[in-house]
């Protein structure tokens, strides 16, 4: 990776070290810049976003009966949720330009060969993770917002804090944003030698336990439908990482071009 080999006249190799440490400050400050950035753009949406949050709850027969509301319970809690979304928007925003920034702290240590990903990596990790969010709103939030809102069949009212309802629904389409990203991941490490498409396929039975757990895990809802239909795209987007990393794989060639032929 990283390249820390002293530089001429420096056996100690520590003014290497504090270089690399200065490079990922600057990142950092450029990525926290893009942040403060995104949401500020995001901050002026808040009222849109929360509207489209609220939608899967629309579809329920208790919200339609009048007889479910969504209130702030203390008197900070709408600033602070406007916050929180606004930051989390932010960073939906502002992840493919945060994302170009890690590269770029990263591909100093690769090989010329395998710089050239960096567009795919950006591009693909971004693309990636605005899938699995608008996956989690279609197709995960209908079913499981029914089932729980709609479990006793209107015969309770509700009364939801604003906050937490929303904090479940962030967490929700981060959790599948960040999960669509397995095939990106298994490309990068498969590309930088961590991993390979042999050692993926060896783990398979326990990559399937794994993402029951996680399923169980983001969906608060205890029926094996819902559950089964977080778990099924986990386990294909496993398979597709795996078939990626086979596709991706580094291969003799390309080892010997590189002057590394181990």
């Amino acid at each position: 990776m990283t390249n820390l080999n002293p530089k001429s006249g420096n056996h100690d190799g520590s003014a290497p070290i504090f270089d690399h440490l200065e490079e990922l400050r600057r990142r950092i400050l450029y990525s926290l810049i893009f942040l403060v950035v995104g949401a500020g753009i995001a901050w002026t949406k808040v009222p849109q976003i929360i509207l489209l949050l609220k939608e899967p709850l629309t579809q329920t027969k208790l919200y339609q009966a009048d007889k479910l509301q969504l209130v702030a319970s203390t008197l900070p809690e709408q600033l602070i949720l406007s916050f929180t979304i606004a930051l989390w928007a932010g960073l939906a925003i502002a992840l493919p330009f945060i994302l170009h920034q890690v590269w770029l702290f990263i591909a100093p240590g690769l090989y010329p060969q395998e710089r050239k990903y960096a567009g795919p990596f950006v591009i693909g990790a971004g693309i990636s993770f605005l899938c699995g969010a608008v996956f989690c709103y279609l197709v995960i939030l209908p079913p499981m917002v029914k089932f729980l809102v709609d479990f006793l069949q209107g015969t309770v009212a509700a009364i939801f804090p604003i906050g937490t309802y929303m904090g479940q629904i962030i967490t929700l389409l981060v959790s599948f944003g960040l999960c669509f990203e397995i095939p990106i991941l298994a490309v990068v490490l498969t590309r930088i030698g961590i991993v390979n498409h042999v050692m993926l396929g060896k783990i398979r039975k326990y990559a399937f336990l794994v993402c029951l757990i996680l399923a169980a895990i983001i969906t608060p809802t205890p029926d094996p439908i819902n559950m089964s239909i977080a778990a099924a795209p986990l386990y294909v987007l496993y398979e597709l990482g795996v078939f990626l990393s086979r596709v991706f794989r580094v291969k003799p060639e390309e080892r010997m071009e590189s002057g590394n032929p181990t």
